[in-house]
């Protein structure tokens, strides 16, 4: 094996998903290479019957818990491959059906990513596998395009669209903010007053405790990165859905990596932490930039 395999395996049913990824995980195991398993917890207990004893040699996170803000599955590959060392392989189902709209974009997004993270790293397989009876065929279309590989599976006349597929995503806007959302402009000196009127806008909606306050810190970063290295100034929106409280943190500046927050920082810089932060703290993080500037949006689930 040399450099990073990106698979994907479309399925149909517990049963064909348990075999396929079985099969894929015994491979592995025969030739000694270390596994993780990064999907739900029902598909976690589907692939150890099919294992048997074998699924004591497997390493397993639970996909919902980790994924639920996919932009913290690649630092957790990371750390699994800093750890084992290459070859290696693992599974990975960041898309179910279920999910919230922008969580999947959010996913597809991290697929794509995937390939640019580890295009010059250590030599590992990653099947990513697709319920093709659940999910609809938009987000199929979207594995074929971010997946060099296709396990078993048509490519249906799909282009796989490299790299620069996740370079073009992130730097395209999202959608805008409803015309009815909170607007504030902002510079250094109110960073303060921006912090409490945060804490009001969270009250609002219902959120307390430390949901509330992580989201107070990660929003309170997230400005004083753009008045840092967004021109001095930024503009934060706000808006409520009767499922989430969305804040918006947009400035002049720009981003070059589009895997920015999804690498550990160096905490002795001054650049890189808001982002971060703000994907530990928060139910899901989007982020976009280009030439004209850059959107950090942070939602929390109500």
């Amino acid at each position: 094996m040399e450099g990073f395999e990106h698979e994907a395996v479309f399925y149909e049913g517990a049963a064909e998903r348990a075999d396929v990824l079985a099969r894929f995980v015994g491979e592995g195991l025969e030739r000694g290479e270390p596994v993780l398993a990064v999907i739900s917890g029902a598909a976690a207990a589907d692939l150890r019957d099919a294992l048997g004893a074998d699924a004591e040699s497997v390493e397993f996170v639970d996909m919902e818990d980790l994924g639920a803000n996919p932009a913290r599955i690649i630092p957790a590959w990371w750390r699994f491959l800093d750890a084992h060392g290459g070859p290696a392989r693992g599974i990975g189902e960041p898309v179910w059906a279920g999910r919230r709209h922008v969580e999947t974009a959010e996913a597809i997004l991290h697929e794509g990513l995937l390939n640019l993270a580890f295009e010059a790293g250590p030599a590992w397989r990653l099947l990513c596998p697709y319920d093709a009876g659940a999910l609809p065929d938009c987000v199929l279309k979207h594995a074929r395009e971010t997946h060099p590989v296709l396990h078993g599976t048509p490519r249906d006349g799909v282009r796989y669209g490299g790299p620069e597929l996740a370079r073009t995503t992130f730097t395209s806007w999202l959608s805008d903010a409803p015309g009815d959302a909170l607007a504030v402009d902002f510079d250094v000196e109110d960073l303060a007053g921006l912090r409490a009127l945060v804490r009001r806008v969270i009250g609002t909606a219902g959120i307390s405790g430390s949901t509330a306050e992580d989201l107070v810190l990660a929003v309170h970063e997230l400005a004083a990165n753009s008045v840092l290295h967004g021109g001095g100034r930024g503009t934060l929106l706000s808006w409520q859905t009767p499922e989430e409280l969305a804040v918006e943190v947009r400035d002049g500046g720009c981003i070059d990596d589009p895997l920015v927050g999804r690498e550990v920082p160096d905490f002795e810089s001054e650049s890189g932490r808001g982002v971060w932060m703000a994907n530990q703290l928060c139910d899901l993080v989007q982020v976009r930039s280009n030439g004209t500037g850059t959107q950090v949006r942070v939602h929390a689930w109500r």
